[in-house]
């Protein structure tokens, strides 16, 4: 099982994901787009990242925007997993 990390743990790593917040016992980005196509890619990428690392978020998708929420439920909160992920979607270049 993956271990929870600590609220000072969390704190630190959040300073390294530009944007993301946490949100009770998550962490949360919320990213907008020109249009919904380019959402849609978006979406699609996430979803390749969260097949490939067998660990999936919350998403929220609008037309031109798209909430990326991290937990990990089987620890009760947030893991260096859900950063690991979080990381890999920054990595996708999207723009705020």
């Amino acid at each position: 099982m993956p271990t929870r990390l600590s609220a000072e743990e969390v704190d630190q790593r959040l300073t390294r994901l530009p944007d993301w917040a946490l949100a009770g016992a998550s962490i949360v980005k919320t990213y907008s787009f020109k249009d919904y196509h380019r959402t849609m890619a978006f979406v699609n990428a996430v979803a390749w990242i969260a097949h490939q690392s067998n660990h999936h978020p919350d998403l929220e998708v609008g037309y031109n925007k798209c909430v990326v929420k991290y937990s990990t439920h089987d620890a009760g909160g947030i893991t260096a997993t859900d950063f690991e992920c979080a990381a890999r979607v920054e990595a996708l270049g999207a723009k705020k």
